[in-house]
């Protein structure tokens, strides 16, 4: 298993470019992102995380997303996805 990726507390418009080269940066081992201190996540950088999963799962990867508070749970279900969801790169 790979490092996990430690994500900023706010993952917002401004965060979005950031947060696709952090996880395209990634390397070619498994994709885990660490959300332990996201406080606010919005649907661009959620789009991003997809995407990034999406991508490590066709190449062969596994993806994992840990540490998600009750906040970030919350803000997830509003937008339709859950922490499993994103590990198994589905819109």
């Amino acid at each position: 298993m790979s490092d996990p990726i430690a994500l900023p507390a706010r993952l917002d418009l401004s965060a979005a470019s950031s947060l696709m080269t952090t996880l395209k940066d990634q390397g070619e081992g498994d994709l885990v992102m660490d959300l332990s201190e996201v406080s606010h996540l919005g649907a661009l950088c959620l789009q991003v995380m997809i995407s990034a999963a999406t991508s490590a799962i066709a190449a062969g990867r596994s993806v994992s997303v840990l540490n998600a508070s009750e906040r970030v749970t919350d803000q997830l279900r509003v937008m339709g996805m859950t922490p499993e969801a994103i590990s198994r790169g589905r819109i």
